[in-house]
């Protein structure tokens, strides 16, 4: 899995290069290769399962002839001189092989396929790691690596999606169907309550800002996955600690592709064309057995016959009429190659996806170039890489979603007669929209233009050097940027139904990020005998610059829509990163291994007194396989024990309190609530609560794994448990009532931990010199647990609410004993399998149980217990091949957890038929089991097992070789994402990542096609 990241890491690159640099080594084609007659020897290397494989060093033995495989693994040497020769073939991490072979004047002699087979003592040589590369038989944490062999496969709009349901221990939770929809990533969990749970992202060794930009879902969905080559998870604190105060949640490591030493110029042409459609729809009345609810209710007293006035003649599906069938294009074109010894890649890319809810769309232009010469005989070597986007979003309005659930399917889409608002029906409160209920979904669809552009470039140049009194020593210098831009504009009609009181909107607003990264760090390795010695010490200073100007809300002619607002100044804010680093590694006869790591990291969020924290980690490992004990055990090729202690820390708090969260603040009051003072209208200022001795969140970790392989290494795997614990978390509290303050503080109280059990397995079941199979089974198991909440025990204290599903009503609580967001819910009382009608404000007898047996229902008789995080989550991946065809495909399942169907809690009554507001909407099925004449929101009724198996990805290729010409590469594929979901849910889909479900922008069943050309 790791063979392409040997490829994109430095200490691959140098290797490599170090080899191609040796002019026994210069291949014919470059500009020193002695031009000779003679014939021509092609073929192809592949590795274990069948596949090619690029980058391979094919050398003519005794000669200065030889070439470097391209992309699928073929190659050619011309200029063969007639005779007998023996080939080498050498590629890191694998097997060497040798050839023999006849060469004859002027003719190409084809030879029959190369296999390398994995090199066990070399097994994955390097591995990318915080600052810099490490063998992997050196790695003490825990460490997986996804390359682009493993990726999922076909329409893929955000690097994330490419290792869905691939990593133990990682769980990925797509937000939704929209085009760049926003993705949440967990690693072990959340170790946090009110700070940020994402993972810190580097990109080509660039930390990127989690934040995010306004008028972008997902800022990870502005860099092109065609771009990417690796994705590397750090769980551990060993792993991580050495990123400190932003690794508490994990490490993601993205290397891009790059250019190889040597290599000729290769031109890729990949080509996507994706259909989508909605899985399916959300389970509402039709028109036909609306009519007849309705008018039961009213045969029954249920409801007065007024209402009956509320029912039309149309039969109107909302669902169809917001969705559409979606159609995307992706393509990107690359070019890589090596000029004299600068490898380099340049690629572009352009996505058009339309979402399937009507007018949702995205476009992404994308380029990349990435460079790596080398100079000075290899020993300066310098990585320079540059990723833009131009984005383009059209944003279709999720709420019409919910209103299309909840619209009554008795009325027509459109209303002909003389009622304005742009013709759409209307439920009206005189001559005006009835402010009371849901717009017209088609009129929130298309009245409504709420686009954005977004320009965003990651880039760096990254300089080692190999000293050359000292080659043990490199000192790497790190420049680096995260710049974005983006304005956008939300218009709407005067005319339209959706923003009628407001006589239309038009709005824009502009943001712009510098973000400025500097790093240097010296890193010395020394063999001494059976001792090996690494040793890394380093500074970083990363800057992080927001700017929004002040907007106001305008209506469509321009005008102020509150004139009484005043102008206020720009939006300005800046948070700086200081850390220093070390970390050493020792290594005893590739038996023994120790790493010890230590970062200081001082953040501009907390004042000075609190500034600085201190992030050790230590780690041991015994490679129990090279012991004499082990010699003879030919089944065992590789087991490693693991053992790792760590803290690291949060200090991600920007979205809950902003970057100045010690600082006493006073926010500015309403238009609304203003003060007149003679002439003038005053907006007061009211002090925010805040914590002064506010400072880090700090997580400490213990793991222990085990990494083994038998058979050659052909079945290979792991093992980790771990245990987690934070400590002072940061935490959003009720403020006292009575005080002049907020009424909520983010202060530092309570601990919350998380232990768990992660499992990979990786089994090469067939290998043949034409059928190959091999198989990847992933499982997690993971337990969390708020164990303190306040700063003095309090027995009284049920905890703090969570889980708003609408008007301030929490069904979820944070409390000790209990897994953060558990749901805390009554118990619902049935009576010959109907539930009974909850309390309402005339129910004089509660109908749900009353658990403390004091005669009444309140919250001391809410339920803890269920809450939304899975038991286990199960990923399983397999890869087959037969000759030039193959056939992949992902299965994800998260066992267990709960969901709360808001959709059903909020239309299972009666009340939407009933209500004296001057409309009547559509309710679920569920209505004819419950009777509920109003909402029972804190019923558990609401609750559902959350358990799914989801056939995530199904991918058939076929590699047609050389069609046009030799070296020339052909490569079809259908791919099918979202096919099936297997669940008991009564809803759409069970995965929300809060455990709450409401009104949720379906996940497309989607089948892409695909061409992908070389030459």
């Amino acid at each position: 899995m790791l063979r392409k990241s040997l490829l994109t890491s430095a200490l691959g690159m140098a290797a490599i290069g170090a080899t191609w640099a040796h002019p026994a080594n210069r291949l014919a084609g470059t500009s020193e290769a002695i031009a000779l007659a003679g014939g021509t020897v092609s073929g192809r290397v592949v590795d274990a399962r069948g596949e090619g494989i690029p980058g391979v060093t094919v050398i003519v033995e005794g000669t200065t002839l030889g070439a470097s495989t391209n992309a699928d693994g073929t190659y050619t040497i011309g200029n063969v001189p007639a005779g007998s020769y023996t080939l080498v073939y050498s590629f890191v991490g694998l097997n060497s092989a040798r050839v023999p072979v006849t060469v004859t004047e002027g003719q190409t002699t084809q030879l029959s396929t190369t296999r390398l087979s994995d090199n066990t003592t070399a097994l994955s040589e390097a591995v990318v790691v915080g600052y810099g590369t490490a063998r992997r038989q050196d790695v003490t944490g825990a460490v997986t690596t996804v390359t682009t062999k493993d990726f999922v496969q076909g329409q893929v709009t955000s690097p994330e999606q490419l290792v869905q349901g691939k990593v133990a221990g990682v769980q990925i939770t797509t937000g939704g169907g929209a085009p760049g929809e926003v993705s949440t990533i967990r690693i072990r969990g959340g170790s946090s309550l009110n700070a940020s749970n994402d993972p810190l992202i580097v990109i080509d060794g660039v930390p990127v800002d989690n934040q995010g930009i306004s008028g972008a879902g997902n800022a990870l969905a502005l860099v092109n996955p065609q771009d990417i080559e690796t994705f590397t998870v750090l769980k551990d604190a060993s792993a991580t600690a050495i990123y400190g105060s932003r690794a508490a949640n994990g490490v993601i490591l993205i290397t891009t592709k790059k250019g190889l030493e040597g290599e000729k110029m290769r031109v890729n042409v990949s080509s996507q064309v994706s259909r989508a459609t909605n899985y399916g729809k959300v389970d509402v009345l039709s028109a036909d057995a609306y009519r007849t609810l309705l008018n039961n209710a009213v045969a029954q007293g249920t409801i007065p016959s007024s209402n009956t006035a509320f029912l039309g003649t149309a039969n109107t599906d909302w669902q169809d009429a917001i969705y559409k069938t979606a159609w995307t294009t992706d393509n990107t074109v690359s070019l890589t190659g090596s000029v004299k010894h600068m490898p380099y890649r340049v690629s572009v890319g352009y996505l058009d996806q339309d979402g399937t809810l009507r007018t949702g769309n995205l476009k992404r232009n994308s380029a990349s170039v990435g460079l790596s010469p080398r100079l000075f005989d290899n020993h300066l070597r310098i990585d320079v890489n540059a990723k833009g986007s131009w984005a383009d979003y059209r944003f279709a309005d999720q709420g019409a979603i919910g209103a299309a659930i909840r619209y009554n399917p008795t009325q027509p889409i459109y209303n002909n007669g003389p009622t304005g608002f742009n013709g759409y029906q209307e439920w009206r409160d005189g001559a005006i929209p009835n402010p009371l209920t849901d717009r017209n979904p088609v009129a929130l669809l298309n009245d409504k233009r709420d686009r954005s552009t977004v320009l965003r470039s990651i880039g760096n140049v990254q300089f080692d050097y190999k000293l050359h009194f000292l080659p043990d020593l490199h000192a790497n210098l790190n420049l680096g940027y995260d710049i974005s831009r983006s304005a956008g504009t939300v218009a709407i009609a005067a005319a339209s139904p959706i923003a009628y009181s407001t006589q239309g909107l038009n709005n824009n607003y502009r943001q712009e990020k510098n973000n400025k990264l500097l790093e240097a760090y010296l890193n010395y390795t020394k063999q001494l005998g059976l001792h090996r010695v690494e040793a890394l010490a380093g500074y970083s200073y990363q800057d992080f610059y927001t700017y929004s100007p002040f907007r106001f809300s305008y209506k469509a002619d321009g005008s102020r829509i509150n004139p009484l607002e005043p102008a206020q100044f720009p939006f300005k804010t800046q948070y700086t990163l200081l850390s220093y680093y070390g970390r050493v590694n020792y290594n005893y006869d590739d038996r023994y291994l120790v790493t010890g790591t230590l970062r200081a990291d001082g953040s501009s969020h907390f004042s000075p007194e609190n500034r600085w924290g201190y992030f050790p980690a230590a780690s041991v490992a015994w490679r129990i396989n090279k012991e004499a004990f082990m010699a003879d055990a030919a089944v065992v090729s590789d087991l490693k024990l693991r053992l790792s202690y760590g803290s690291t820390g949060q200090q991600d708090i920007t979205s809950v309190a902003g970057d100045y969260p010690y600082l006493a603040k006073y926010s500015l009051s309403s238009p609304t609530v203003s003060q007149i003072i003679g002439r003038d209208t005053i907006r007061t200022l009211k002090p925010a609560a805040y914590d002064r001795n506010l400072k880090w969140e700090q997580t400490d970790t213990y793991d222990a794994g085990i990494d083994f392989g038998f058979f050659n290494n052909r079945f290979t795997g792991s093992v980790d448990v771990y245990l987690r614990k934070t400590r002072d978390l940061l935490a959003v509290i009720p403020v006292p009532a009575g005080s002049n303050l907020s009424n909520t503080l983010l202060t530092n109280i309570g601990n919350l931990e998380n232990r768990g059990v992660e499992l990979a397995l990786n089994y090469n079941v067939l290998q043949g010199q034409r059928l190959n199979w091999s198989v990847n089974f992933n499982a997690t198991v993971n337990r969390g647990k708020i164990t303190k909440l306040t700063q003095v025990e309090d027995p009284n204290y049920l905890g703090t609410p969570t889980g708003n599903v609408g008007n301030f009503q929490f069904v979820q609580v944070n409390a000790v004993g209990y897994a953060p967001n558990t749901f805390f819910l009554y118990q619902q009382k049935y009576e010959g399998g109907k539930p009974l009608q909850g309390p309402t404000a005339s129910a004089s007898v509660a109908q749900y149980v009353d658990q403390n047996g004091d005669g009444l229902i309140n919250e001391r008789d809410k339920v803890y217990g269920k809450n939304p995080a899975p038991k286990a989550i199960l990923g399983f991946s397999s890869n087959m091949s037969y000759g030039k065809a193959s056939l992949a495909f992902t299965v994800r399942s998260n066992i267990g957890g709960y969901v709360y169907n808001n959709v059903t809690a909020g239309q299972n009554n009666y009340y939407f038929l009933n209500t004296t507001l001057g409309y009547a909407g559509n309710v679920v099925p569920a209505i004819y089991n419950t009777g509920f004449k109003s909402g029972q929101p804190f019923s558990d009724i609401n609750l559902e097992d959350g358990t799914f198996v989801r056939l995530q990805n199904v991918t058939l290729g076929y590699d047609f070789g050389s069609l046009l010409k030799e070296g020339t590469t052909l490569r079809l594929t259908l791919a099918g994402q979202n096919l099936l979901l297997l669940s008991k849910y009564s809803g759409l889909d069970p995965e929300r990542a809060t455990g709450i479900d409401s009104n949720f922008y379906p996940l497309p069943r989607t089948v892409t096609a695909g061409l992908n050309i070389g030459f």
